[in-house]
């Protein structure tokens, strides 16, 4: 391995050259305490940054093994030093001038969720592995290597040692950084052995600053459960922490305008991930599988079983193997059910706001009108408990028009001024003066799943696949756009990115004619788990700029290609 005064006099022999003349730079170079790998370089000043990766071995890098000796804890150190690093080269980039990207310095930037992201990970060993961007100087299309020299020698140097470093690093910080991921964690399992779909803390601030920022809103109301609904649990370091526990079930959530109800909703559909701390929703923990449910018009369903939910339409389509390229609320809506139940969901969060409302109830009226033979829709309130009691798959539904659920649920809250009130009793009490009519749903069978997906031997033809993603809206792959603006629970465009990869991976790879997309998506969600996303990118070298998606929207994500073949 050359060292880092190899680097320096490479750079004053290439200074003033064409741009091209960077591309030596390329390789593992040591600096005093760490290797700087130069493994990607921009083509121009104009272009996508250089790649550039830092490698700290363990023996410097100086963190004990408790702090991430297992997964949960790993990925909190992780994010954690994404966001030391992030704050010091903040200060740094554009300091070095020239043309187009030229200076900037960009490491991935951490939302409220805490994400397993490449652009930090630490071995068994914990060795750390940084990876970043770096817009290499010039001026027009000339090498300034004087203002890279400044990068490489005078400013990465000092982020490095001030976040990399556990010597360096504030311990009592990184120690409840730890020991929140340890709490999280506990929650989680708790919820499995409590049967709980979710818990929310006492004291949590669910509101966001605004539409645009994802921070806790100042002096908004604190959550307090009902006391019918409180549980404590005993945490490993916070101690007794007190809050809502919503058992396995059906969950109704009612209310005025402008109250909460929705609030609550983004909080639990949000609550998949660990938040960090000072977020407000560091305790709302919600079933890891949990899946929001929404109407979706104009998505492209393909092959899906929707007879739970749709039967005997009058041109006689089928809906065992239900095809659109431009489903209604309805359709989109019963997909998006059996979809989730495919990918192993065991909780449907759904906002009746966003919701079909013919998918959702049909009234007594209605019902007398136009009666069951003649409405090919059986509407979820008619599957809801059978949602449960079959598939053990919970629901918490958002309702502030339609009394007809308070007949279905387990439990009612009541949201008054951001604050919950269980009205179970109350509001059954009501309903019983407004009885549903009594005739039942048929039992429905289960959806078939057996959905192979073949071949493209075009696209495997194309050796130059090109993937572009669009923010948390979607990823288009060659000309095949795949619109995610509504899986709702996509957390960071990171998580996009891995997603384009995952579907070239599984075109490439995986669909033979034999697999089906429930295959395919197990496999791709095995191989993350075991190798991480890094697994299924292309290159001679790990790029920073990716973060795991859950199962659940790989399936969302797959299903949603126009260009699967089935």
């Amino acid at each position: 391995m050359k060292s880092s005064a190899d680097l320096r006099e490479l750079l004053n022999r290439i200074d003033h050259k064409g741009y091209p003349a960077y591309k030596d730079t390329r390789g593992s170079w040591q600096f005093e305490g760490y290797v700087l790998s130069i493994d990607h370089v921009q083509g121009d000043p104009f272009a996508s940054p250089s790649k550039v990766s830092i490698h700290v071995p363990g023996r410097l890098a100086g963190f004990s093994t408790e702090l991430y000796d297992c997964k949960h804890k790993r990925i909190a150190l992780q994010d954690y030093l994404i966001r030391q690093f992030s704050r010091q080269v903040q200060s740094f980039t554009f300091k070095a001038k020239g043309s187009g990207k030229s200076g900037l310095l960009s490491v991935s930037r951490c939302g409220q969720e805490i994400l397993e992201r490449t652009a930090c990970e630490i071995d068994e060993n914990g060795s750390v592995f940084l990876r970043m961007e770096i817009g290499f100087p010039a001026n027009g299309r000339t090498i300034n290597a004087r203002e890279l020299c400044k990068i490489l020698f005078e400013f990465l140097p000092g982020c490095v040692k001030k976040s990399l470093y556990y010597r360096s690093l504030d311990a009592k910080s990184v120690q409840k950084n730890k020991e929140l991921a340890e709490d999280q964690q506990f929650i989680r399992q708790e919820l499995l052995r409590l049967k709980l779909a979710a818990f929310v803390a006492n004291g949590s601030i669910l509101p966001r600053e605004s539409g645009v920022s994802d921070r806790p809103m100042k002096n908004a109301v604190p959550f307090s459960s009902p006391k019918s609904m409180e549980i404590t649990l005993n945490l490993p370091n916070h101690g007794t922490i007190t809050g809502m526990g919503i058992a396995r079930g059906i969950t109704l959530v009612v209310g005025g305008g402008y109250h909460g109800k929705s609030t609550l909703l983004k909080a639990l559909e949000l609550g998949v991930y660990n938040h960090i701390a000072g977020d407000g929703r560091e305790y709302v923990i919600t079933d890891n599988s949990a899946m929001k449910i929404r109407a979706e018009d104009g998505r492209s369903i393909k092959q899906v079983d929707i007879s739970m939910f749709i039967n005997n339409l009058p041109n006689q389509k089928d809906t065992v193997h239900f095809c659109t390229e431009d489903a209604s609320g309805s359709t989109s809506q019963a997909a998006n059910v059996i979809e989730a139940i495919e990918s192993g969901s065991s909780l449907l969060l759904i906002d009746e706001d966003t919701s079909a409302t013919n998918f959702m109830i049909r009234d007594e009226l209605m019902q007398r009108v136009v009666n069951r033979d003649s409405e090919p829709i059986t509407p979820f309130i008619d599957r809801v408990e059978e949602l449960f009691s079959t598939y053990g798959i919970s629901t918490i539904l958002v309702a502030g028009s339609s009394g007809s659920y308070f007949h279905k649920a387990d439990r009612i809250i009541q949201m008054d001024h951001y604050l919950p009130r269980d009205i179970t009793e109350s509001a059954k009490k009501e309903a019983n003066a407004f009885p549903l009519p009594e005739e039942p749903a048929a039992p429905s069978s289960k959806p078939s799943v057996l959905r192979p997906v073949r071949p493209d031997a075009a696209f495997r033809k194309n050796d130059r696949i090109k993937i572009k993603i669009q923010g948390k809206d979607s990823v288009i792959i060659n000309h095949d756009t795949i619109d995610l603006r509504y899986v709702e629970q996509l957390a960071d465009s990171e998580q996009l990115a891995s997603l384009g990869q995952l579907v070239k991976y599984a075109q490439l790879r995986l669909f033979d004619g034999t697999r089906t997309l429930d295959d395919t998506a197990k496999e791709l969600w095995k191989l993350l788990e075991k190798k991480g996303i890094s697994a299924v990118c292309d290159g001679s070298y790990i790029a920073g700029g990716f973060a795991l998606p859950r199962k659940q929207e790989i399936y969302a994500c797959l299903n949603r290609y126009r260009g699967l073949k089935l």
